[in-house]
């Protein structure tokens, strides 16, 4: 008891004298303040060597050695030993876009043949010059005007031959060929404005439809792109080709017709009439086929020369071949043709 009660009493001496600066100097209060302290172990000194100048290299980080035999798994994110397919990792690029599409190679010959058919059409006295749609296209009338004829003219012309359509364009223009004088025309009056020509019920139809959007969404004008002219009613690949030709003078691909197709198959320019059926073919198909060789500069003037050389020499039924300057270059030539 005496001797915890000596120890609180020298603890308390030291705590007054620590408070007291009379004894800040005192060799024996620093030894008591020493003791008194708690002992802290001393931390090694770190001694930071310079880097030579250089490249450093930076090792992978320490491992943690693992407790027991017990191994640590595999991440597949970055485990590289895994093949991609099995993590059914693909390439966000399609499959097809990696296959390089190999040109088509011209036919043989095909310079000579074009030459020898423009020659013969140098005269330029076959229907489709003086009649087709292009001759619709009227400089003196304002453009949207000078447009729309052209846009009525290529509707009228599917499975109609040019002098019909040219009768009716006539009929329609007395009549008064604009958008809102077509919209104020009932059904019964603009088909009997367009008969004869081809399915005329249903391209007066057409016509209705065609010229409502032509009034709400172009303000009377006529789509300035290949996309937005295929989307109206009754207008397909082959006029929508046309009419961005001959109304925008901007050719976006070959206008191919019933001539164009016949007559690139009988040339030898390409491969896709259908033999099997004869009435069903697809001048979608020529027209693509012609696309990866013919150069970008024929597109344009190729329907027109091959139209008028349909209607003059290569016709449908017994062509004229003994009248042909490109007959020795032509495979069909002289041939039972269909």
């Amino acid at each position: 008891m005496q001797l915890r009660s000596r120890a609180v009493a020298e603890s308390q001496h030291i705590v007054r004298a620590v408070r007291s600066p009379r004894f800040a100097s005192s060799k024996r209060l620093k030894e008591a303040i020493v003791k008194s302290e708690p002992e802290v172990a001393a931390k090694p000194e770190v001694v930071v060597k310079p880097e030579p100048a250089g490249t450093v290299e930076v090792g992978p980080p320490a491992q943690t050695p693992s407790r027991g035999k017990r191994k640590a798994k595999a991440d597949p994110a970055v485990d590289t030993a895994i093949p991609l397919y099995k993590l059914e990792i693909q390439d966000a690029k399609d499959k097809s876009d990696s296959v390089v599409k190999k040109p088509k190679t011209a036919p043989a010959h095909w310079e000579d043949v074009w030459n020898g058919i423009a020659a013969m059409r140098a005269a330029r006295t076959a229907a489709v010059d003086t009649q087709g749609c292009e001759s619709f296209n009227d400089p003196s009338l304002d453009p949207p005007v000078r447009r729309f004829h052209v846009l009525v003219a290529s509707m009228l012309s599917s499975q109609t031959k040019d002098p019909v359509t040219a009768a009716a364009m006539e009929r329609l223009k007395a009549h008064g060929l604009s958008v809102a004088n077509i919209l104020a025309t009932d059904h019964a009056t603009l088909a009997q404005l367009l008969r004869p020509v081809g399915f005329f019920n249903n391209k007066a139809t057409y016509l209705h439809k065609t010229c409502a959007i032509l009034q709400d969404k172009y303000a009377s004008d006529i789509p300035p792109t290949f996309d937005e002219l295929v989307a109206l009613p009754g207008v397909g690949p082959k006029m929508a080709h046309l009419t961005m030709s001959a109304a925008w003078e901007k050719t976006v691909g070959i206008c191919v017709d019933v001539h164009v197709h016949r007559i690139s198959n009988r040339l030898g320019w390409v491969k896709t009439w259908n033999k099997a059926n004869p009435k069903s073919q697809d001048p979608e198909k020529t027209r693509k086929e012609l696309e990866d060789w013919l150069p970008y500069d024929l597109w344009n003037p190729v329907n027109a020369m091959l139209v008028g050389f349909g209607q003059e020499i290569c016709l449908p039924m017994n062509p004229r071949c003994a009248d042909c300057g490109v007959r020795d270059l032509c495979p069909s030539a002289s041939k039972k043709l269909k």
